[in-house]
């Protein structure tokens, strides 16, 4: 059975400092949209602030990951009928404002929709090895999708039916953001670029390194090369 609203999936992985703000800002934000927060293992209060803002919650027994998350909130998705899902991170960087040009690409009948940080609006300013590394992978997933890439590593994306059946089904397990992009294109799909704005992060600091952005990006392009290589 469709369900007329959409859902916005938010990833959290000990994010009570701000997910109930985050929640909120969404649901007032977009009233005709219903948020589902995917707690990854929190070992803090995510889970309680978020239910207490409002949002539905899943939560992991322990951390799974990226990949996972994103695998339970389409998932999730699917089995609840919804046609157009819109993933988020919990930790408020990214723009509620901009979730209307994901939805409005959607509706045009895009099944696969990267929020760009690149693609015309200055709110994101990274190191310049990750600048280099999502040239490099922008490159290489634009070569092999046949489709201009300019963020591959964007978790702001918008999903259409198609892709939310298909990724509810198969998904990627290491790398989802630019694995998925290719794995999109190999199966037909629409895919669609809008620009996204980004915030500061609030709370907590990011996880990657220098020689950790170095790794990913070398883990990354071999994971598309092999999926490439795939039997479609």
């Amino acid at each position: 059975m469709e369900n007329p609203r959409g859902l916005i999936v938010l990833l959290a992985y000990n994010e009570e400092e701000c997910i109930a703000s985050t929640v909120a800002e969404l649901k007032q934000l977009l009233p005709a949209m219903d948020v589902l927060v995917v707690d990854d293992g929190s070992a803090d209060q995510t889970a309680v602030q978020a239910r207490s803002a409002g949002a539905y919650v899943l939560t992991h027994p322990f951390n799974l990951g990226v990949a996972a998350a994103e695998a339970s909130g389409l998932l999730y998705a699917a089995r609840h009928g919804y046609r157009r899902v819109i993933r988020m991170d919990g930790d408020g960087q990214h723009d509620p404002s901009s979730v209307e040009a994901l939805l409005q690409a959607l509706d045009a009948g895009s099944e696969l929709v990267i929020g760009s940080r690149f693609a015309g609006i200055t709110s994101f300013r990274s190191t310049w090895l990750r600048r280099f590394g999502n040239r490099f992978l922008a490159r290489l997933l634009s070569s092999l999708s046949h489709q201009r890439i300019t963020d591959p590593t964007s978790g702001f994306r918008g999903f259409g039916p198609r892709a939310i059946r298909l990724f509810a089904r198969t998904h990627p397990h290491d790398y989802p953001e630019p694995e998925s992009v290719l794995i999109a294109a190999r199966q037909g799909l629409t895919i669609a670029e809008v620009p996204v704005r980004m915030r500061p992060r609030l709370t907590g600091t990011s996880s990657l390194t220098a020689w950790k952005s170095a790794f990913y990006m070398a883990k990354v392009s071999f994971a598309l090369l092999m999926e490439r290589a795939r039997p479609v």
